[in-house]
């Protein structure tokens, strides 16, 4: 007589079932370790540097170790939670995210580096406030189109809440500045408005909307149109110096790389020529000690787990969990356009936007609110494989 399911339990029984996706798994824990080892190669040289003489070439490493089990730890919590716990709390997670996204404007609560305020200090981290937003509105956009299906066809009813809720975020994150957060996050959001089958005239006129606004932004911009133009000739010796001088660096190590690399450990670009090479640029520093190889290899596991996530949201869907079905494709979207967009950034093919490499450059916050993220991807595969099996959940 088979024994009963245990909806939340995930005990060694549960394992001997398979009520996880093995596969997956491994590969969040591999991209995990080989980010932890690519930080601490890019960073290794950092005491060499005057500025940070007093650091330890383990300074990034430790911190980042730190992310990694903080990132677990609060991804094991979100695992233990059903799907409607998170369809129920959806609204009010997005308003809790979105007073922090108004916090860190607050002088003496934000805290303030390089022109940009984005980030909120918590002592063991600096919380950026933009990277729960991404998280929870892939909750809400998928709570928000299951609540819509009847009046999906409507404009005022379907478009106009969604759209007023990405204008507001658009203002609060432009104000930080932060324009690749607000790119990741109008992506996400008309993603699931197009899984979940809104009117295609109102999906195209968003569509307008959101690519006039980014046009409209780099216009009236003089740094942001600057930043598009270095992004077109990086070479050029006034771009070269000046806002395409990460680029055109990181286009040097990756032509160093060649097809395998220099080895592990070899990179030139990172000994202070390439500022900051362990978050938004790692990837440059794997192009030169991996070569072509390693930038090839990572594009493949990036691509599988996009595609892994848009199978587990079928299978869903299949078992009519629209909600459950809308999260996982959206966190698809959410960690394989942020990938997509760095890697693009990293091989001068798109402009140059703060967007890390999700579970393997160096940043607390986009770290941890990956791993919840990619533990809500592994529940709905886990309610996926019980309710096959005639459990109930």
């Amino acid at each position: 007589m088979p024994m009963p399911v245990r909806v939340g339990y995930v005990g060694p029984s549960a394992s001997r079932m398979l009520d996880y996706d093995q596969n997956l798994l491994w590969v969040i824990v591999l991209l995990l370790a080989f980010g932890l080892v690519m930080v601490y190669s890019a960073t290794i040289a950092i005491p060499e540097d005057p500025h940070y003489a007093s650091w330890s070439q383990f300074h990034f490493f430790w911190r980042d170790l730190a992310a990694i089990a903080l990132g677990l730890g609060a991804g094991w919590v979100a695992f233990q939670f059903p799907m409607t716990f998170w369809q129920r709390w959806a609204p009010y997670l997005f308003i809790i995210s979105l007073v922090g996204l108004f916090a860190v404007l607050i002088p003496f609560i934000g805290k303030g580096v390089n022109g940009s305020r984005r980030w909120i200090p918590l002592g063991v981290l600096n919380f950026q406030p933009s990277e729960l937003v991404k998280l929870t509105m892939v909750l809400y956009a998928a709570d928000f189109m299951v609540r819509k299906q009847q009046v999906k066809q409507s404009p005022t009813k379907a478009f106009g809440p969604m759209a007023a809720a990405l204008a507001f975020i658009g203002l609060l994150l432009l104000a930080e500045p932060d324009m690749g957060a607000f790119l990741v996050i109008a992506s996400v959001a008309m993603v699931i408005l197009y899984l979940g089958g809104v009117n295609g005239r109102m999906f195209a006129a968003l569509s307008v909307v959101v690519i006039g606004a980014f046009v409209l932004m780099i216009v009236l911009s003089p740094w942001r149109r600057d930043r598009i133009f270095a992004y077109l000739n990086p070479w050029a010796q006034v771009n070269a110096e000046g806002s395409a001088y990460q680029l055109a660096h990181a286009l040097i190590a990756v032509g160093r790389g060649h097809w395998f690399g220099v080895g592990l450990g070899g990179s030139v670009e990172k000994l202070h020529y390439l500022p900051e090479p362990q978050t938004d640029f790692l990837l440059a520093i794997v192009g030169e000690e991996l070569g072509f190889a390693g930038v090839i290899v990572l594009i493949g596991v990036f691509a599988w787990l996009t595609k892994r996530a848009f199978d587990i949201g079928r299978q869903a869907l299949a078992a009519d969990r629209m909600f459950s079905a809308l999260v996982a494709q959206a966190i698809g979207v959410l960690i394989g356009g942020q990938a997509f967009i760095n890697i693009g950034v990293n091989l001068g093919l798109l402009p140059t936007k703060g967007l890390t490499l999700p579970l393997l450059s160096y940043g607390g916050s986009a770290t941890l609110v990956s791993l919840v993220a990619l533990a809500l991807l592994l529940r709905v595969d886990y309610e996926n494989r019980v309710l096959m099996r005639g459990g109930h959940v």
